[in-house]
């Protein structure tokens, strides 16, 4: 264990900064053995803040080399470095401050301020990365316009950018190049970035709505020029569709994208130089998944959706990140859905927060949407703050309505322009252009935990009423044994033999709160509340969180066949797939040897033979739920039993409906040449799910899964058919195809992390050992994330079969990437740790779990990021 504990910071203890910048000019140096930064801040003091003696600035990892106030050098005792902080004794009411710091970018290896991606220099900045660069008032609520220049080798690094537009650039002798650059926004140091590099560009240019012409451009290595097609495609689609929706338009003449391969996250918001995870911006039919393209679409929508709500308008304090997180979260899923399917994006999201945030919320580091403390901020990048937070928006946005909402962020843009601002500025925007009250609403945002809703219902066969009672609740969190009620907006219907049935809700206008007559949203305010629907011609079956209308687990006492009713009959495509995913779940937790409710069977077959059905919801509907959900739903997870239970089903739906599989999987085969839009994706997607049940189901969809892989035009089809044979096909068949992939595509980067993660989730006993065998592969590195996260990560989060095993070895090559992590990149080896985190949960396995967090807990430097997450785990 550490010799001193990290201390935690208080919502409850914010306080504004002394000072303010008004302007920060730096100048950077950039060599290969060090680089030096020349910064000079225009400071003054705040008047609405305590005046104090000294003023602290943020530093580390800095070796200070000039420091001076108004050009005079300081004396010795005017100042003070520790650690992490400059102390300037008694600072004047404004000055100028010069430091000059070094620093090494190449040795960097968190990936946090500047460092060194193979030959390129490049910023991670948030949340605290920009202190790695020079003393500064690193928070985000202080505001300051960026001049900087950028000085290096002309020949290894032809291309310096940095935020804001080009302002001059020229040659500075010895073979050295520079250029200058202005951002006339004022931002916080977290949106500061600069990159250095021998890089080519894709160009391309946004007329705007009031006429702007905006050059646009993507920054790759040579070798990747043919895949940024699709990001610019997506950038240019992003920029008109928030115009049209949002009324936001861009603001300066220049939007760069910069493509780094390593990078802690998957791409960052910087003012007009957004650097992106490769991952996350590359693709080209012959490397790239749908799925991979898709989220290309999204993450770029989401950066550059940053522009406002982010930039233009930022956060206070990283209490408040879901401000610009959850907001923007919430404006890329409706750009996806328009892009898209919006059912099925709907239904992508709600897995996502059944799977993975619903655990969350159920473990030690459970934290509301705006947390009251934290030890490390990069701890709470977590789906809570995305996520959630984003479910928290649309839910103002189902109780407002889109008109109403549009003007709240109309509000909200247009009054906090330039500052940085809270949680409940957002609110107070909503409220105001709405005329409603969120009092409280607003505890989303305090409260943590996942509420359960409880309802019952009761039939008046004779007046034709049936009644609904719903009750809510909230479990204990850290911190917070007692919860309020929530307003949660519940969305329902009621269906009969014809279909969905008109509502009539007693006290209740005909047409409140309706999108149409057959469709209501109750909004639920207390522990427990009853609502009656009158005129009703038969005894309903309750279509409940239509659309997942909040992030909420509901408990109705469905039988099979009211599941099956409303797979069939129910005109909300979530509740169809809802109903699907809990008829399953009813099947695989009761599920016998060899046989599988006909219920499922008949269901899944009728989704197979429709042949007039979204292809993309039959394949979200055949998706059986993962083992990590039905893991969350026991109270005491049995591993081998949710795992051999789920592949059973599998295996006999495969078995018992290979006729309707086969004919499907042949039937969509596709000979146009690839497109990734919503049609052939869905077309793919449900073909790849046949080709698996088919695996499961003997060998001869082995054979079909290699005949694919031979003959597949497009990655999403090759990936496929060799997770197919990996999973299920002979040890000869996987090596066969494993190298075959490997030798064709090891140049490409981002594919072989694709042939990392189809191996590390491989379900055959013994992975564990290929997974260790992999770490020592030349293609793997512990210092890129990408590889870390494709390898470690996805073993160690969702293969729980062989993470779990029995003698613990899974725990020990966590333990092992962990402690090397620790040292070298502390954000991404407490993001490992997740898996560990619920280890009370696990029964026999519950000690082993726990003593690996305690060998973790031991370990002699302990980074503040492993040691919070590590603590909090095994607290009482």
């Amino acid at each position: 264990m550490r010799d001193a504990q990290p201390n935690a910071i208080y919502l409850k203890d914010y306080q504004p900064p002394a000072y303010l910048i008004d302007e920060t000019h730096l100048d950077f140096q950039l060599d290969e053995e060090q680089t030096l930064v020349d910064s000079r801040l225009k400071l003054r003091r705040n008047p609405a803040a305590q005046p104090v003696e000294v003023l602290e600035l943020d530093g580390a990892e800095l070796e200070l080399v000039v420091i001076e106030i108004d050009g005079e050098a300081l004396a010795d005792g005017a100042y003070s470095v520790t650690e992490d902080k400059l102390h300037l004794l008694s600072p004047p009411e404004q000055f100028e401050l010069r430091c000059v710091t070094r620093i090494a970018p190449q040795d960097n290896t968190s990936l946090e301020g500047l460092y060194k991606s193979r030959t390129m220099f490049c910023t991670q900045c948030e949340a605290e990365g920009f202190r790695k660069i020079t003393y500064y008032l690193d928070r985000p609520d202080v505001m300051s316009v960026f001049t900087v220049r950028l000085e290096a080798d002309a020949e290894r690094y032809p291309v310096l950018l940095s935020n804001g537009n080009l302002v001059d650039s020229g040659t500075a002798g010895n073979g050295r190049h520079w250029t200058s650059w202005n951002d006339p926004f004022p931002k916080p140091s977290y949106l500061f970035a600069l990159v250095a590099g021998e890089l080519e560009q894709v160009t391309d240019s946004f007329t705007t709505a009031s006429g702007r012409e905006v050059a646009l451009h993507i920054f790759v290595e040579a070798k990747d020029l043919d895949k940024c097609d699709h990001a610019m495609r997506s950038l240019k689609n992003s920029m008109r569709w928030d115009e049209e929706i949002f009324g936001r338009e861009y603001d300066l003449d220049v939007f760069n994208i910069v493509a780094v391969d390593d990078f802690n996250m998957g791409a960052m918001e910087n003012k007009s130089l957004n650097i992106f995870n490769t991952s996350c911006v590359l693709a080209h039919p012959d490397t790239t998944t749908d799925q991979a393209f898709q989220r290309v679409e999204a993450v770029v929508a989401h950066e550059y959706f940053h522009n406002w709500s982010g930039n233009r308008v930022t956060c206070r304090d990283w209490f408040q990140l879901s401000l610009k997180e959850g907001f923007t979260v919430f404006r890329d899923a409706e750009f996806s859905a328009d892009m898209g399917s919006r059912t099925v994006k709907r239904v992508e999201d709600a897995t996502v927060l059944r799977s993975i945030q619903f655990a969350e919320d159920a473990g030690p580091m459970a934290h509301p949407v705006r947390p009251d403390s934290y030890i490390e901020i990069s701890n709470f990048y977590t789906v809570t703050i995305y996520e959630k937070g984003a479910e928290v928006v649309r839910m103002i946005h189902t109780l407002l309505g889109p008109e109403a909402f549009r003007r709240g962020s109309d509000l909200y843009f247009e009054r906090h322009d330039g500052r940085a601002v809270t949680c409940e500025d957002f609110v107070a925007a909503m409220e105001e252009a709405s005329g409603r009250d969120l009092t409280q609403f607003r505890r989303w945002y305090s409260q943590a935990g996942t509420p359960e809703l409880t309802v019952s219902d009761d039939w008046d066969e004779a007046a034709g009423t049936y009644t609904l009672t719903v009750s809510q609740h909230c479990p204990p969190t850290p911190g917070q044994p007692d919860k309020e009620p929530f307003l949660i907006p519940l969305k329902m219907g009621l269906l009969g033999d014809a279909g969905s049935l008109r509502l009539r809700q007693a006290g209740v206008a005909d047409d409140a709160g309706t999108d149409d007559n057959t469709s209501r949203v109750l909004e639920l305010t207390e522990a427990s509340q009853q609502f009656t629907f009158t005129d009703l011609p038969e005894r309903p079956v309750p279509s409940l969180l239509r659309g997942f209308s909040a992030p909420v687990k509901l408990n109705y006492p469905y039988t099979r066949e009211q599941l099956a009713f409303i797979m069939s009959r129910d005109s909300d495509g979530f509740s169809r797939w809802d109903a699907c995913q809990q008829l399953a779940i009813q099947v695989i937790t009761d599920s016998q040897a060899g046989e599988v409710d006909p219920l499922l069977l008949d269901a899944f077959g009728e989704l197979l033979a429709d042949e007039t059905l979204d292809p993309a919801m039959v394949a979200e509907a055949l998706r059986m739920p993962s083992e990590n959900y039905l893991a969350d739903l026991a109270e005491v997870v049995d591993v081998e039993a949710i795992h051999h239970g789920r592949h059973q089903v599998r295996q006999v739906i495969g078995k018992r409906l290979e006729a309707l599989l086969t004919g499907r999987y042949h039937g969509l085969a596709n000979t146009e040449p690839y497109r990734p839009d919503s049609e052939q994706v869905a077309a793919r997607g449900l073909r790849n799910s046949c080709l698996a049940y088919l695996a499961l189901a003997g060998e001869a969809g082995v054979e079909l899964a290699l005949a694919q892989y031979r003959e597949a035009g497009n990655m999403t089809d090759r990936q496929a058919a060799l997770t197919t044979v990996v999973n299920c096909g002979s040890e000869s068949q996987r090596a066969g195809l494993l190298e075959d992939f490997y030798e064709t595509w090891q140049h490409e980067s981002l594919v072989v992390n694709q042939w990392f993660q189809v191996q590390a989730l491989c379900p055959q006993p013994g992975n564990l050992e290929r997974v260790r065998a992999l770490m020592a592969h030349p293609a793997f590195s512990m210092r890129n994330p990408n590889k870390v996260r494709a390898l470690v990560g996805a073993f160690c989060s969702a293969n729980p079969i062989n993470f779990h095993r029995a003698d613990g070895a899974g725990y020990q090559l966590l333990v092992d990437a962990v402690t090397e992590l620790n040292a070298s990149n502390p954000q991404i080896a407490s993001r490992l740790l997740t898996p560990l985190t619920r280890w009370r949960r696990y029964g026999k396995r519950s000690e082993q779990m726990r003593g690996a967090l305690e060998t973790i807990a031991a370990l002699p430097s302990l980074s503040k990021d492993v040691f919070e997450v590590v603590t909090k785990s095994l607290a009482d």
